[in-house]
């Protein structure tokens, strides 16, 4: 059916073929997964079948690609779309109406087809799909899952013989995703249709390709074989794999069911690490006195992440109170818990849990990350002194005058087409320059073996008196445009900033009865949350729960129908854009709304001047968030995935006190998640709070202290993250499947185990 002949694309302006070599045969009637790092290619060769590359691109196509014996070169898309169907990473692009039901119509309305056979389809296709209660939702009000069925149910309408599909799930809750690749399966088995789809979330869609085509690195060419022959030597797999090879199972188990018939002796050797061995941290102590169980920093038990490599203390008093954590000292201004060294160890386990550790069984010896300032980290029960380095830095402490930070330029980004709107972030108020260390990266939790980044500083530097200020850029689109110019004085280099409270730290975000109605939909229905510093939580629940409205109303983006919301003791919607990125940044799911400028270089040249950083921060960041990003290249012509990365590197070079990520690792392999995941940890080490709305269940077990799940727009649980998902049959990790009733999250955690 696909048929690549010594296939070589090259770019305008590139040295190097994106894709380079490839020569295989796609039969008809297969699901192929096509598989492999960030940046490899993989939606370079998905357009080479549609004819976008290099009809739509441009560049150099060598070679031959055909799809039901037509010559891609010769053949434009529009002389295709009876044969191929495609989805791209972005939905948006992809919509040429206005509402679900016409958006189903118009492939068929295009190629002619009859009223009565269009509606039937239609029909059908809102049915399998589970969007018959949006048909006539306005496209730009829905949630970005249900913006992506509805980009997948467009394509089906038409009954293409070929589906081109890239990162189909990537804004699927875990039930909409099972329900999207089951269609695929019926339309492969039933219908003999070829499916070749590109997929970061390998534990979504391996169990159902036939065969894997890998892209193992840039240039190289592709392997095409089985799911497990593949697996065996691919530089990406998912948890499963990553537990199978950690076992040494052979062959290794491609579904939760075939690890779990394997996992019997391995389930006995963890049954004596139980949680109930573990000894538990004390909770952090609160303004009021009132403490709430946290979760263990030490041990070898499942809800006692491996070192450096799973969620560190939940800081789940926030939810009970009003105040952050207190200090080991009598300032009660630090982040870090009192009395929380292990009495079996001597160790701080806060300490401990800073320090990365690789090792793996199948890879070698192990690697560790050091502490964020290369020094041994001090006691939790030892004041801090002013001058040591290695104390993190916290947004409670009061600025020191002789380091003024200039007023921050970057304000929101108000897209109003669709429901998930934006905002920008910028620079945090107070506190001192920490620097970021990428942990290496744990090939048995489901990602490439990555060698330790280098430790980056991510905290703005203060301006000297002298530094000319740069002229503010703001990030302002839609009927909000005009806020922030509101006449209001901005502070100068030459002013100290705002001395913090020496009260004890409020709450980074206080949430009470919050409802918000968005037209003829009650988008949240009475919500009530606290969000602490140095806690990560993570918004989960089906598309259309309510998640990235509420991210939106923490940023002043969307005005409440009722109830409070406070963000560092102001109310977004009623806070200037200039002072809230203070407060609170966005990294949004569309990262287009934050990135402007006509190169890499120079929009992390803008980011750093915008937050008053040491120029080459928000480059440092890209680097090690995802290396092999040029300076020259264009935003626009990075994957989805990279372009993630770019806004997300934009958004940390100010070091928000309160970090809002909207699906953060949308796009991204599991190397770069791996690296995401150590710096989100090392920022909310430092005191950030961090709140992820993600249908990523891996990530929410390997970073979230807390999880938050959504239904309807209601909190219909809220609890340390072991409670809440292990019991949840749709948001439970792999590993959770594979080893319940036992409680283990993260492969990391199974091998720092068994070490």
């Amino acid at each position: 059916m696909i048929r690549f002949e010594n296939v070589s694309v090259t770019y305008d302006g590139a040295s190097e073929p994106t894709v380079h070599g490839v020569d295989l045969t796609i039969p008809e009637g297969e699901l192929v997964l096509l598989a492999g790092p960030s940046g490899v290619g993989k939606s370079t060769l998905l357009g080479t079948v549609s004819g976008l590359v290099p009809h739509f691109t441009g560049g150099t196509l060598r070679g031959r690609v055909t799809v039901a014996g037509r010559d891609t070169r010769t053949h434009k898309p529009r002389e295709l779309s009876d044969v191929v169907g495609t989805v791209g990473q972005d939905p948006l692009s992809h919509f040429v109406t206005d509402t679900v039901e016409e958006e189903l119509a118009y492939g068929m309305e295009s190629l002619g087809l009859a009223p009565e056979v269009m509606r039937r389809r239609v029909e059908e296709t809102l049915d399998l799909l589970g969007l018959a209660a949006l048909r006539d939702r306005p496209i730009a009000t829905l949630s970005g899952g249900q913006q992506q069925r509805v980009a997948i149910g467009s394509v089906l309408t038409p009954h293409p013989r070929v589906l081109v599909l890239d990162e189909p799930t990537s804004a699927l809750d875990p039930a909409a995703a099972e329900e999207v690749l089951a269609v695929l399966l019926r339309l492969v088995h039933d219908l003999g249709t070829t499916v070749l789809l590109a997929e970061h979330r390998l534990e979504r869609v391996l169990q159902y390709a036939d065969q894997v085509a890998l892209l193992p690195s840039p240039g190289t060419p592709p392997l095409l074989g089985t799911p497990a022959d593949m697996m065996a030597v691919s530089p990406v797999y998912p948890p499963v794999v990553a537990l199978g090879r950690l076992a040494h199972w052979t062959p290794l188990p491609l579904t939760v069911r075939d690890a779990r018939r394997r996992a019997t002796d391995l389930r006995e050797r963890l049954a004596v690490l139980t949680p109930t061995g573990v000894k538990p941290q004390a909770a952090p102590t609160t303004a009021d006195t009132r403490t709430t169980p946290t979760a263990p920093a030490t041990g070898t038990g499942p809800t006692a992440p491996a070192t450096g490599t799973g969620p560190g203390p939940a800081s789940t008093a926030g939810r009970a109170t009003t105040a952050g954590p207190a200090t080991a000292t009598a300032s009660a201004t630090a982040a870090r818990p009192t009395n929380a060294t292990d009495p079996a160890t001597g160790e701080d386990p806060a300490s401990t849990a800073s320090q990365a550790i690789a090792a793996d069984p199948m890879t070698g010896p192990a690697t560790a990350a050091a502490h964020p300032t290369g020094t041994t980290p001090v006691s939790a029960d030892a004041p801090a002194t002013p001058a040591d380095p290695a104390t993190p830095a916290d947004p409670a402490t009061p600025a020191t005058p002789a380091t003024p930070a200039s007023e921050p330029t970057r304000a929101a980004a108000v897209p109003t087409t669709t429901a998930d709107t934006t905002n920008a972030p910028g620079p945090a108020s107070g506190g001192t320059p920490a620097a970021v260390t990428a942990a290496a990266a744990d090939p048995a939790s489901g990602g490439e073996a990555v060698e330790p980044a280098p430790s980056v500083i991510v905290s703005p530097s203060p301006a000297p008196a002298t530094r000319p200020v740069a002229a503010p850029r703001w990030r302002l689109f839609g009927k909000l445009a005009g806020r922030g110019r509101d006449g209001s004085r901005a502070r100068t280099p030459g002013q100290p900033p705002t001395p913090a409270p020496t009260d004890p730290a409020p709450p980074a975000a206080e949430i009470h009865a919050l409802s918000v109605r968005r037209g003829h939909v009650q988008a949240l229905r009475r919500i009530g949350l606290t969000l602490v510093a140095g806690e990560t939580v993570a918004l989960m629940g089906r598309n259309g729960a309510g998640k990235s409205t509420l991210l939106s109303t923490l940023v002043g983006l969307v005005e409440p129908s009722a109830g409070t919301v406070e963000v560092g003791g102001v109310t977004p919607h009623r806070t200037s854009p200039r002072d809230l990125v203070r407060r609170v940044g966005l990294v949004p799911q569309e990262p287009r709304d934050l990135l402007y400028a006509d190169t890499v270089a120079g929009e992390c040249a803008a980011a750093d001047r915008d937050a008053q950083a040491e120029p080459g921060t928000c480059r440092a960041l890209v680097s090690e968030l995802l290396p092999g990003i040029a300076d020259d290249v264009h935003p626009r012509d990075l994957s989805e995935g990279q372009r993630l990365t770019l806004a997300l590197a934009v958004v940390l070079t100010a070091r928000p006190p309160l970090l809002l990520l909207d699906e953060p690792t949308r796009g991204l392999d599991y190397a770069a998640k791996a690296r995401l995941v150590a710096v989100l940890r090392e920022l909310a080490a430092a005191g950030h709070a961090i709140v992820l709305a993600t249908h990523d269940v891996e990530l929410a077990a390997e970073l979230a202290h807390r999880v938050v799940l959504l239904a309807e727009g209601e909190v219909i649980a809220d609890g340390p993250t072991a409670e809440v998902v292990v019991s949840s049959p749709s948001f439970a990790p792999q590993v959770t499947k594979i080893l319940a009733p036992q409680e283990w999250l993260t492969v990391a955690q199974v091998r720092e185990a068994l070490a």
